[in-house]
């Protein structure tokens, strides 16, 4: 079963011409399947003493006042260039292509978000059941809400521009985002209370995971449907 292109609003196959030298679009495109690592593996390796990625949030990692988050910024930093670019090549490969268009900017938007991270950290476990959170704990839940819509708006706006099996896919992944992301938000009040929270790490870094791969499925597919004129 192959991935087919969803035809443009005049019925017609959109032009393979994007006015941009390819090979720049193909390295921007690659961004987004380098970014999906980089990101796998800041969740899973980075870790402060006592810290578990099974019981902790991601966001602990970049909590202020802990050891990791220092590291933790700038490589994020880089998170957001990648993943900014790969949505400007998305946005590029999708000239003719509404619905490529819009998912592109939708990533865009999403990278921009970054920029407001180290601004919107949360505070630890036990300052925040001291009643210590402030406006960057509210910015922070608020960037976390926003940042989810627009993952499930451009993988909609993906999943309709490219036909057959990523569609299918593209489905998939969102209900796996649905199941893991209700099992990760029933475990935010016990983060702010600084309860046990056995399993909140590895139900939030499945959801990361089920994007950051659908990240690279999109980035592949891309790149493929760019060579496959001139191998024709």
């Amino acid at each position: 079963m192959s991935t087919t292109i969803a035809p443009t609003e005049r019925g017609t196959a959109p032009p393979p011409d994007t006015g941009a030298p390819s090979r720049l679009v193909g390295v921007l495109l690659v961004c987004g399947i380098v970014s999906s690592v980089l990101y796998g593996i800041l969740i899973w390796a980075i870790r402060y003493p006592g810290y578990s990625p099974i019981s902790q949030t991601v966001s602990e990692l970049s909590a202020w006042g802990t050891s990791t988050r220092n590291l933790w910024i700038p490589l994020g930093a880089v998170y957001t260039l990648l993943i900014l670019a790969f949505g400007i090549g998305v946005w590029i490969v999708g000239r003719g292509r509404r619905s490529l268009r819009i998912a592109g900017g939708l990533l865009i938007a999403y990278a921009s978000l970054g920029l407001l991270w180290p601004f919107a950290a949360m505070h630890q476990r036990a300052v925040l059941a001291a009643g210590g959170g402030t406006l960057a704990d509210t910015m922070h839940l608020t960037l976390a809400g926003t940042t989810v819509l627009l993952m499930f708006a451009a993988m909609v706006c993906g999943a309709v521009a490219l036909r057959g099996w990523f569609r299918i896919y593209s489905i998939a992944t969102i209900a796996v985002l649905l199941v893991f992301g209700a099992l990760t938000s029933a475990d935010a009040s016990k983060v702010a209370d600084d309860l046990p929270t056995p399993w909140a790490g590895l139900w939030e870094r499945i959801n990361i995971c089920a994007f950051l791969l659908w990240v690279v499925v999109f980035a592949v597919v891309l790149l493929r449907e760019r060579r496959a004129p001139t191998n024709a």
